[in-house]
């Protein structure tokens, strides 16, 4: 156990790694998740049709495997990404496509006496979306949004298999080096569980701070949330 824990400096810029990897697969992530999920919403038959071939296509493909194709697969033909990216790009892929629904299911959430209020105030569709719907519709996204981050950061746990020095990929060099198998696990599994539990009490705050924007009860808010969930997951 005193060997793992001089190695904490590994383990340390290891995780700093994991959430490097985190925030940035889940910033794409969210970029990709509001743009097919309102596509989900739109009118244009073949706009959602986008929405359909991105979710049915990545939320069945392996992360893993979408972390293969980059990485080793598309150098083959000449385009070559550096780990990270490659990396980034599957996480958020991935990840995306489970947000995309999320999103198209919080914008159908928004009671039907707002899209008619906001016709009734002659507001145009992007009015209506960016100032009426799209703020209510938040406040559903972020507890599923929550869990899909949290999602992301385990999901990262595979990057070593492309070279990427992420917490488990020093708790290897650290196994082989010492010989500790069980502390070094120990160690990388309560940083997980630190990692996601700072992750969690960071999308809390957001969700109440959202909710007193719109003046909501959070609990309530939470319960039409789960509703969301529950209906994106059947």
């Amino acid at each position: 156990m005193t060997d793992v824990l001089d190695a904490y400096p590994q383990l340390l810029k290891g995780a700093w790694i994991t959430v490097q990897l985190t925030l940035l697969g889940s910033a794409l992530a969210l970029v990709l998740a509001l743009a097919f999920g309102l596509a989900g919403t739109a009118r244009s038959a073949w706009v959602r049709a986008l929405n359909r071939v991105y979710v049915e296509f990545f939320r069945g493909t392996a992360t893993l495997v979408l972390m293969y194709w980059f990485f080793y697969a598309l150098p083959l033909v000449g385009l070559r990404f550096t780990p990270m990216f490659a990396a980034v790009l599957s996480l958020g892929l991935n990840i995306g496509a489970y947000g995309a629904e999320v999103v198209r299911g919080s914008v159908r959430a928004v009671p039907r006496a707002q899209y008619e209020a906001a016709v009734a105030l002659n507001l145009t569709p992007a009015q209506r979306m960016r100032r009426v719907i799209l703020p209510q519709a938040v406040a559903l996204m972020l507890p599923p949004f929550g869990n899909l981050v949290i999602e992301l950061m385990k999901g990262s746990a595979i990057v070593s298999l492309i070279t990427i020095g992420d917490l488990t990929f020093r708790a290897k060099q650290i196994q082989n080096s010492t010989g500790e198998t069980l502390w070094t696990y120990v160690a990388i599994l309560v940083l997980y569980f630190v990692i996601a539990q700072v992750l969690q009490l960071l999308v809390r705050l957001a969700e109440r701070r959202v909710d007193r924007i719109l003046g909501r009860r959070p609990g309530r808010a939470r319960r039409r949330a789960r509703a969301v969930a529950a209906e994106v997951g059947g």
